[in-house]
């Protein structure tokens, strides 16, 4: 499966890596995880044993700088959050605001999505999944590389538990149209609106929101249930 971002450097700054340097080791999940620290008989992610409960589970791929997340998490501390990123700024800024608010439940796997998905997470142990404002991919010639594509969207509604959710927003016109057909397309996944969803009065405003609506974007939101 072709990966779905490019790693940016960004500006690292002192806060940010001196955060990354001393609490990865307590919220990154190792990949590979060789001695299984994180993962079952079977070799997929034990989230019993990563957050110490077993409270439902919401992965967010793509976090950024983790803005969101934490106010989520911090909105809802019986739930626990697993947040895929590569951007290192970002995971760096994530886990001194993991650290300043306290918070225990979220837990970082800085890799590749696709992998994470495909070879990491058991089926059905998901209780929602989030993707807000992923790379758009706006040239054609890496289209191909847009996340929300099938068979990617059947691996992620396979790692659903029954009833669960997947909620995208994007502020690209074009690729929330590829999107829903994707989705809609998807076995075992169901659309909760008749096309795009209707805003979730709980989801935060991102800063890459900010940049679509500075640009004069139409944000759009997609809300798929895995049913039966």
């Amino acid at each position: 499966m072709l990966r779905s971002y490019v790693k940016r450097t960004g500006h690292f700054t002192g806060a940010q890596k001196k955060a990354y340097e001393t609490l990865s080791g307590e919220y990154l999940i190792p990949v590979p995880d060789e001695n299984k620290t994180a993962l079952n008989d079977d070799g997929y992610l034990d989230f019993k044993r990563i957050f110490n409960n077993s409270n439902d589970v919401i992965m967010e791929i793509g976090f950024g700088c983790g803005a969101a997340t934490v106010q989520i998490a911090l909105n809802n501390p019986l739930i626990n959050y697993l947040g895929i990123e590569v951007h290192k700024p970002g995971i760096g800024h994530l886990l001194s605001e993991i650290k300043k608010n306290n918070l225990s439940n979220i837990r970082i796997i800085e890799y590749d999505a696709a992998f994470v998905v495909c070879t990491m997470i058991a089926r059905a142990s998901l209780d929602a999944v989030h993707i807000f404002f992923p790379d758009p991919w706006p040239k054609k010639k890496h289209q191909k590389r847009r996340l929300v594509t099938r068979p990617f969207t059947k691996y992620l509604a396979g790692c659903l538990k029954e009833g669960g959710y997947i909620y995208m927003v994007t502020d690209w016109e074009d690729y929330s149209i590829h999107a829903l057909k994707e989705l809609s397309l998807t076995e075992s996944l169901k659309n909760a609106y008749d096309g795009f969803a209707k805003p979730c009065a709980w989801r935060p405003k991102t800063r890459f929101e900010q940049k679509g609506l500075d640009k004069e974007h139409e944000i759009r939101e997609l809300f798929f249930i895995k049913g039966r």
